[in-house]
């Protein structure tokens, strides 16, 4: 009799045959900073915190020390910063220009991740420049949003960035940054395109981090409809032929099917970003007593990386890198 449940017979066998294996390498760890000297709990996303730049170096050193080869970057602006113009992001001496450099001179093997869009700079919340039409309705402006995205990832650029990652979902985006980078002699620095970023639900824990919501309206117009699937084939092959370097899905494990699909689509590899909704839910579930955290925050990151996701940007970066150490 045929018995597939012989490879499942114990821990041994069940790891010798295992398909998908998490590894901290496979990790982006998001870090939140802000210009306060002091750290801040962040309160809608439990054991997450928002750095001062001191600490922000510190983090990060321990993440890299236990194998997580990178982070990405997500500043929470001062109000008095905030314009129209957005014209904070691309100032080469502001927070994450310094933040860049402080983690290059400290950690110099760690990959460094910038996220490129206006909204924690834009005084309306959103993350392209804003006006309002004849009929007064709120327009996020396409094109001009590009021009400051390019300053953007150039101010990162200069400050020593690894990868820049377009997080906007603006049209043409990817090409006219490639183009810029390009241009000023920045031809070694990536693009992590987020090539499908949906309009979800499950961003909010993160816009509090940030106080990044928009003022007015909402992010339907140049975020991905939740139910599209073939439009996230479109934009993958969009951001493959502007040149962009990788392709990221966001968020992740409510849209398994999509990171399959460009997975699919493309060679490129694929990012997949574990949002703070999702992290919430198992951090939640798990205080309350009804889930166990590491057992289902492992199998959570599991699933992301079976469905094709090279990398995964989670909340949970150190804490399952340090359960990888141990064993399952």
């Amino acid at each position: 009799m045929i018995r597939p449940r012989r490879n499942r017979r114990t821990t041994a066998i069940r790891s010798m045959v295992r398909e998908t294996t998490l590894c901290a390498a496979d990790f982006i760890l998001p870090l939140f900073l802000h210009e306060d000297a002091h750290d801040t709990p962040i309160n809608s996303m439990p054991g997450v915190t928002r750095w001062s730049l001191e600490s922000l170096v510190r983090e990060a050193g321990e993440a890299h020390a236990l194998g997580i080869p990178a982070v990405v970057l997500f500043p929470k602006i001062e109000e008095t910063l905030k314009t129209q113009d957005a014209a904070e992001c691309h100032n080469d001496d502001g927070l994450v220009p310094r933040a860049i450099r402080a983690l290059k001179a400290a950690h110099p093997s760690l990959c460094v991740i910038t996220d490129v869009a206006l909204d924690p700079y834009n005084s309306d919340g959103h993350d392209g420049l804003v006006q309002r039409d004849e009929r007064g309705e709120l327009v996020i402006l396409n094109d001009e949003t590009v021009e400051i995205l390019c300053q953007q990832a150039l101010c990162h650029a200069r400050a020593g960035a690894d990868i820049v990652a377009p997080s906007d979902m603006m049209d043409g985006r990817v090409g006219a940054i490639r183009e810029a980078l390009d241009a000023e002699g920045f031809s070694d620095v990536s693009i992590l395109s987020y090539t499908a970023k949906y309009a979800s639900a499950f961003y909010g824990p993160f816009r509090g981090a940030l106080d990044s919501a928009p003022k007015e309206g909402d992010k339907k117009t140049y975020q991905m409809d939740p139910g599209n699937t073939r439009e996230a084939v479109r934009e993958t092959l969009l951001d493959e032929a502007e040149g962009a370097d990788m392709l990221m899905v966001k968020p992740a494990g409510i849209y398994l099917d999509v990171i399959a699909k460009v997975r699919e689509t493309s060679t490129l590899p694929v990012a997949a970003y574990q949002v703070s909704g999702e992290y919430l839910m198992i951090k939640s579930a798990s205080a309350a007593g009804w889930l166990d955290e590491k057992a289902a925050a492992l199998e959570s990151l599991t699933a992301i990386k079976r469905a094709g996701a090279s990398m995964i940007l989670t909340y949970f970066a150190k804490q399952a890198a340090q359960w990888l150490g141990q064993r399952w």
